[in-house]
């Protein structure tokens, strides 16, 4: 495998974002561009490589699947918009038939990479991808709950008035309408909210926790409505994943992976803090919740169940 090299598949707003995030981080000095329209991958290849005199040099292009056989990480994108007033669930059955079209080209070229899934729903799409696949499951991961933690981190730095950075909390679960916020071991540098509150901490802002979950929750709906897509953050946030494999950092990040019986959940990947290195997930880890949250958790989980079931 070929560590510098990168493929994303789908270049829709989100794929070409990610393609653009991804050259400004000279993580990888060769990116493949696919696409369904190949004209599409061409423009944004074109488009994108006129930047990099400006960055590190990368070799940016658009390609066929028979350009995966040395990627490194794979990343897809690929699948149908998420349109105003549909949730991601409801997106499942158009995007589950892309995927058994996707699946197995990347697996004809490519069997040893890092499938990192984007495409929602996503924590079901990377159920799907790991069944397809054949891979062993720390090797595909789903953008899970990164995205949505790092919501939640900036609304309660922005109610707290203090640095988003400083403020360590996860959202877990589905990366949709069942995920839930993990309020009990919300910390900010190493205090727990409530001691940290007591000590005169600007926490005027946390008193509704119910209404900051569902801002958090509600977020990419607020900015479908708005604008049409969101593309900007998740391609942030997707980047941070690839750093994160690349660099092997071990770094903890709430990404998409299966679960294998903690919370006593399994059989459905589901966005939980695990341990992100060179080989994809090393290990998840089971932080601690409340009996409240163990029981919205494995809701959500039955959510997914349920409906991958009819996939």
């Amino acid at each position: 495998m070929n560590r510098q090299k990168c493929a994303v598949i789908g270049c829709g707003a989100v794929g070409a974002t990610i393609a653009f995030q991804l050259v400004n981080g000279g993580l990888f000095n060769e990116i493949v561009l696919i696409d369904v329209n190949k004209k599409k991958a061409e423009g944004e290849a074109m488009d994108i490589s006129h930047g990099i005199p400006f960055v590190q040099p990368v070799d940016i292009y658009a390609g066929e699947y028979s350009d995966l056989k040395d990627a490194y990480l794979i990343i897809i994108t690929a699948g149908a918009n998420q349109g105003p007033g549909e949730t991601r669930i409801d997106l499942i059955h158009k995007n589950a038939k892309i995927f058994q079209s996707i699946i197995p080209e990347i697996t004809k070229y490519n069997k040893d990479c890092i499938l990192l899934v984007v495409a929602n729903p996503v924590d079901i799409l990377t159920s799907i991808a790991l069944k397809l696949s054949g891979f062993p499951a720390e090797r595909v991961i789903g953008s899970g709950t990164v995205l949505d933690t790092a919501r939640l981190k900036y609304k309660m730095g922005e109610q707290m008035g203090i640095d988003t950075r400083n403020v360590h909390a996860f959202i877990i679960g589905e990366h949709g309408d069942s995920e839930l916020a993990v309020w009990s071991s919300a910390n900010v540098a190493g205090i727990p909210i409530e001691e940290y509150c007591a000590k005169g901490g600007n926490c005027g802002g946390l008193d509704n926790r119910e209404e900051i979950y569902e801002e958090v929750k509600n977020s990419a709906y607020e900015i479908i409505e708005r604008k049409g897509a969101t593309y900007y953050a998740i391609a942030v946030a997707v980047e941070r994943i690839a750093q994160a494999i690349v660099r092997d950092e071990h770094s903890i990040l709430t990404v998409s992976s299966l679960m294998k019986g903690q919370y006593g959940i399994e059989g459905i990947c589901l966005g939980m803090p695990a341990i992100v290195g060179e080989k994809g997930v090393e290990r998840m880890i089971e932080i601690p919740l409340n009996e409240e949250e163990q029981q919205k958790l494995r809701q959500s989980a039955q959510t997914l169940s349920d409906v991958l079931k009819e996939v």
